[in-house]
């Protein structure tokens, strides 16, 4: 079809959670793309009248590709185990979450779908209905057989990706291997020109240690692991600086030029981009066979059901997932 807009598959996430309230939030304007929810209907129709919303339901058929018009939701049904209380997590209702993802990923694994959109998750709850889960990141890889990804999260005029991600401290700096660290770069590099269009990436990467190291004078991995591997990568081609001090490569000089900035973990990079963004940014996962985007908040169960949540991380991170599908070579 030639005139055929992207379809993007939405999962509204922990069911007692804001994922929910976000999603109809967002469908109240019109939007340029074809958002489909895979959720419960009922859920969907029992939070819009709470919320004191409209809201339109249209099972999806992958014969109509057009755009959702306002206060309108395509949706793949799916059923929950058990009715919902707002607020509330339930245990019985941990592997609709996974259903609801399942279908997803199977659906942009055979291109029913352009992309996936996720709400947040309660990675508890999941457990405790039995299912081991340490997060979306983990599982979309697990289900699609990927074996590495990496997170990198953006927002306006800024990128940060990640080598390590959810690892205490004192496992950080055995975690940055030769190995590992070529891993990271080469997805991301890949990433950012088959998906974000960027000819020839430059990636500004992070020191582990304070000063990068004071050369050698505050840590060795700089010298025996970061440098090397840097130096290796730019004379196969690659566009790379660095090790820079973490605490001077967010400033402007440094930032002018940059595509993407590499952390070395989790809470040298995030940050920073979530006091420049923070309801305005995205998460990303590189380096699977198909687009994911994810807000940057998480279930905020204190709220839901209250229309105090703010959607606009998720309409972020549908942009995201739109100019990704437009720039995928």
């Amino acid at each position: 079809m030639a005139n055929r807009i992207p379809v993007i598959a939405v999962t509204p996430g922990e069911p007692a959670g804001i994922g929910p309230d976000v999603v109809i939030k967002l469908c109240q304007q019109a939007l340029s793309t074809q958002v489909v929810a895979i959720a419960d209907p009922t859920l969907l129709a029992d939070r819009a009248a709470r919320l004191g919303l409209p809201l339109e339901l249209k099972e999806y058929d992958a014969t109509t590709n057009r755009a959702n018009n306002a206060q309108e939701l395509f949706y793949v049904p799916v059923s929950l185990a058990a009715k919902v209380e707002v607020g509330k997590l339930n245990p019985a209702n941990g592997r609709y979450i996974l259903n609801t993802l399942d279908i997803a990923i199977d659906g942009c694994m055979s291109k029913r779908f352009d992309a996936m959109v996720t709400a947040p998750v309660h990675k508890g709850v999941i457990n405790d209905a039995g299912v081991p889960f340490s997060g979306h990141t983990e599982y979309l890889a697990e289900r699609s057989n990927t074996e590495k990804v990496v997170m990198m999260l953006a927002t306006e005029g800024l990128r940060v990706a990640l080598v390590t991600t959810h690892l205490p401290l004192a496992q950080v700096p055995a975690a940055i291997t030769p190995h590992t660290l070529e891993q990271v770069i080469k997805i991301l590099h890949k990433d950012l020109h088959d998906r974000f269009g960027v000819e020839q990436p430059l990636i500004k990467v992070c020191g582990l240690n304070p000063h990068a190291g004071e050369s050698g004078h505050m840590g060795r991995e700089e010298i025996d692991v970061i440098t090397p591997t840097l130096n290796r990568l730019n004379a196969s081609g690659f566009t790379l600086e660095g090790p820079l001090p973490a605490d001077t490569v967010f400033t402007p000089k440094h930032m002018a030029n940059a595509d993407t900035i590499l952390a070395m973990y989790h809470d040298q990079g995030l940050p920073v981009l979530k006091y420049k963004g923070f309801h305005n940014a995205v998460n990303i996962t590189l380096g699977l066979p198909f687009i994911r985007t994810s807000v940057d908040h998480g279930t905020a169960l204190d709220i839901a059901g209250t229309g105090t949540a703010d959607h606009h991380s998720l309409a972020y991170a549908l942009n995201q997932a739109v100019l990704m599908c437009k720039n995928t070579v």
